[in-house]
């Protein structure tokens, strides 16, 4: 097609996952119990390092920013999606559809960033642990958080532009949400370039963080096998296990579905691996943290039993 046959779109039509209405209502009775549990499970991480003093350290302020990350991330997608469940016509004015899409594209960059500059605050704490509190401070913390979020938010702001730039040919999104491989599917002009966008912007977004991750375990490892003791080595990597955890259900998700050609792989494939990384892994990071986590589990039964006692 070429820009003649491009059409002024004023609102996208999104298909959704499917267009069976009881498959729709089980859906909604599904994902809602899910959304709920992923925010209610992030804001009492966030709540519990913050009203806990012994949770004021390095690797938990990490935590919570990602935490509150992923509530945003989130938000820019479920409510539409179980509203839509319920809807006979499942549409998103334009603009919503730029700003979803920019705001669920900036969190998942970010996240990425985040989980490298964790991976790092982990290398220091098993790697130089007699250094951990000198290097690890709190400028240092504030200032790898803040550079995680303006990362993404530059790449998402770029990306956007240049996507929303493209004549449309078609209003009708085949995924749950302003996705950007699927809103790139609607054009009418060749986009070679932005496929290489896509692959330059992956490699900065998910590889160089993976990249970082997989340096810093590499001499984690290391570190861990020249500790003698058994006991040693399980606190060593029970520090560890719950972020290695994270990262790899993140990287995965997202290296299968941004890493491949816009063409690669089918829109049905892309929407599950978009669905499990935008309502799945927020609600299970609060579960891998807490569930694994003495201290996070600690804390809770001491900010509930400072609760009793007020009462």
């Amino acid at each position: 097609m070429g820009r003649e046959n491009q059409t002024w779109v004023s609102e996208f039509i999104l298909r959704g996952l499917s267009s069976d209405w009881e498959t729709q209502v089980s859906l909604f009775v599904l994902f809602l119990a899910m959304y709920l549990v992923t925010v209610l499970g992030n804001t009492l991480i966030i709540l519990l390092i913050r009203l806990d003093s012994r949770l004021h350290t390095p690797m938990y302020f990490f935590l919570s920013v990602l935490s509150l990350v992923d509530i945003c991330y989130t938000n820019s997608t479920v409510p539409q999606m179980l509203v839509h469940f319920l809807s006979a016509r499942k549409s998103i004015p334009f603009h919503s559809c730029v700003f979803q899409l920019y705001i669920s594209l900036a969190m998942g960059s970010t996240e990425f960033f985040l989980l490298g500059a964790m991976a790092y605050d982990r290398y220091v704490a098993v790697c130089h642990p007699l250094h951990y509190t000198v290097i690890m401070h709190g400028g240092l913390c504030l200032g790898l958080a803040a550079g995680c979020l303006a990362a993404g938010l530059s790449n998402s702001l770029m990306q956007t532009i240049i996507i929303f730039q493209l004549p449309l040919c078609r209003n009708v999104i085949n995924h749950f949400a302003c996705e950007m491989l699927a809103v790139l599917r609607l054009t009418c002009v060749d986009i070679s370039f932005n496929k290489v966008m896509v692959a330059i912007s992956g490699f900065l977004v998910i590889m160089l963080p993976c990249f970082l991750v997989l340096f810093s375990y590499v001499h984690i490892v290391a570190t861990i096998l020249h500790i003698r003791s058994t006991r040693g080595r399980r606190k060593a990597f029970g520090t560890c296990a719950s972020h290695l955890t994270v990262v790899s259900m993140c990287f995965g998700t997202a290296i299968f579905t941004y890493m491949r050609p816009v063409g690669g792989s089918s829109a049905e494939q892309e929407k599950m691996v978009a669905l499990f990384y935008a309502v799945v892994t927020p609600m299970l990071n609060p579960l891998i943290y807490s569930l694994r986590n003495k201290d996070v589990i600690g804390a809770l039964g001491r900010v509930v039993g400072k609760f009793n006692e007020k009462r």
